[in-house]
């Protein structure tokens, strides 16, 4: 759960960093919606999309070696309670809950304003005139409008198109749908920024389309000042008075040609594979299979690493034990003495649920290191990046042994996980 928060909050983070810093300034507002919402499903994709780069293995000096066939035991570990872990999770779920009623409390307090004033249809829209004195915004195709400025025609015809902009190209979906992230992922400060990225963009497009109506961008500034003090409070509406800076002003005289554009967009695609690539690449090192291993199954391997002369022969061997003079490799004090390291430093990480096997394949080098660490079957969750971890840490190995030479031996072990708890 952690490297999946980890990889998305940096993605998100660039991806903004690139709107901010590239897109955001051009004046292709249509696009740059659809590069914003696509953003937030990339970084929340990215963390499920695996890539296995294909590479060849490096088998220079492997002599013939053993364990062709390795009968062990798996090593059974259980995972103790953790009050820490639940701790954070009934907090999250407590601020969450908060965050939930606050998001369907404001749904309601719209819901009964569009039910308790009276309605007009307007155009593809619905006009709720209202008693408050407020500046025209926009709920799904519902456009909350002041009566008295209504029956006395004192509304623009500038504002009735602005806020048309937003009933028709339907901003409100945007701005549901970054709330629910922001309701769901509250301690990511990046989706405020992403929803203030939105709405501006929204303004952008609504602006466009008024400018382009009535050409008269000089009027159409002035209005928006005047109405920019003017009360809005509504988090989950499109304002016409959102954000009136320089930025939206500006935007409404500049002009950008089709082949900046075109040039602008393309720029962003080699930044979207390389990101994709290295968030998504893997060392190879990680290969899930189907197959559910027991709590006593003896591991086999598939094709033994050889030197490229086949006349050579294939030993076989079991742990402790010699066959045609080579003697396995060796963890200090034994097989008994491995699996007390093992149960001592692997960590069960808090997201693994379940029950199984995690088996390893790695070479014992020469000077008893450990090296070509590679997980054959992974229950997920983190189970498999813990044993390579932990493998990595081991103490050297006594090397294995062929008639008097130490030799490179390869080595398979399962570990048997249960989360449940003890």
């Amino acid at each position: 759960m952690i490297d999946f928060l980890i990889k998305s909050s940096l993605c998100q983070l660039i991806l903004l960093g690139v709107y901010t810093l590239f897109l955001e300034k051009e004046k292709m507002s249509t696009f740059n919606r659809v590069y914003l919402l696509a953003s937030l499903v990339i970084s929340f994709a990215i963390p499920f999309i695996k890539f296995e780069p294909v590479h060849e293995e490096l088998q220079q000096n492997l002599i013939p070696y053993a364990v062709q066939t390795i009968q062990a035991q798996a090593i059974s570990i259980k995972q103790h309670s953790d009050y820490s872990v639940s701790f954070l999770w009934i907090l999250y779920i407590s601020i969450t809950s908060m965050f939930i009623f606050r998001f369907v409390k404001n749904l309601l307090t719209i819901t009964k304003k569009i039910e308790s004033n009276p309605k007009k249809k307007f155009e593809n829209s619905t006009l709720v005139l209202v008693k408050e004195k407020i500046v025209p915004h926009t709920f799904l195709h519902y456009i909350f409008i002041n009566k008295e400025d209504y029956e006395n025609r004192n509304i623009e015809e500038e504002l009735y198109t602005h806020e048309l902009t937003h009933v028709r190209q339907k901003h409100t979906i945007d701005i549901l749908i970054i709330e629910i992230l922001k309701t769901l992922f509250w301690f990511n400060p990046i989706l405020i920024f992403y929803k203030k990225a939105i709405q501006l963009n929204h303004e952008f497009l609504a602006d466009a389309k008024v400018v382009k109506s009535y050409n008269n961008v000089p009027f159409y500034q002035s209005l928006l000042l005047e109405k920019a003090s003017w009360n809005s409070n509504s988090y989950l509406a499109s304002n016409l008075n959102f954000l009136v800076t320089k930025k939206r002003l500006i935007m409404m005289t500049k002009t950008t040609s089709k082949s900046r554009a075109l040039l602008t967009k393309l720029s962003v695609l080699p930044i979207l594979a390389g990101l994709i690539f290295f968030s998504c690449s893997e060392t190879g090192n990680q290969k899930e299979e189907t197959l559910l291993a027991t709590k006593e199954q003896i591991i086999k391997t598939e094709e033994p690493i050889l030197e490229k002369q086949e006349t050579q022969k294939i030993y076989e061997a079991s742990p402790g034990k010699s066959d045609d003079g080579l003697s396995v490799p060796k963890f200090p004090g034994g097989i008994p003495a491995f699996h007390e390291f093992v149960k001592k430093e692997y960590k069960i990480p808090s997201d693994f649920k379940g029950k199984g096997n995690v088996i390893a394949s790695f070479v014992v080098e020469t000077d008893g290191s450990l090296s070509d660490i590679k997980i054959l079957k992974d229950l997920g969750n983190g189970t498999a990046e813990e044993f390579v971890r932990l493998l990595k840490t081991s103490p050297k190995w006594h090397p294995g042994n062929l008639k008097g030479k130490a030799v490179r031996v390869k080595y398979n072990i399962p570990i048997y996980l249960d989360s449940r708890n003890t």
